[in-house]
C-alpha cells in the first residue's frame, strides 16, 4: 500500500477520528461514535481506499529524479 494522504490530510483525519470516537465516552454516548475508527485508522496508516478507487492523492509530489544521460 502506497501512501496517498498528505500531512495535513492525515492530521485532520486523526483529529476528526479522535473527536468522533470520543462520542462513545462523553457527549451523547452513542455507539455511532465507533465510526471514528475509520478516519483514525486511515490517518494513521496514510492510505485511503476511497482515494485509491478515485485515483486521488493529497501527497506532495516528490521532485523528479535527475539522471545524466550517457
Amino acid at each position: 500500500m502506497r501512501t496517498n494522504e498528505g500531512i495535513w490530510d492525515r492530521a485532520f483525519r486523526i483529529l476528526l477520528g479522535t473527536a468522533i470516537l470520543s462520542l462513545t465516552i462523553v457527549g451523547p454516548r452513542s455507539w455511532w461514535g465507533l465510526l471514528g475508527f475509520v478516519p483514525l485508522v486511515t490517518g494513521i496508516t496514510g492510505h485511503c481506499f476511497v482515494y485509491q478507487l478515485l485515483g486521488i492523492s493529497t501527497c506532495e509530489v516528490p521532485p523528479p529524479e535527475t539522471r545524466a544521460h550517457r
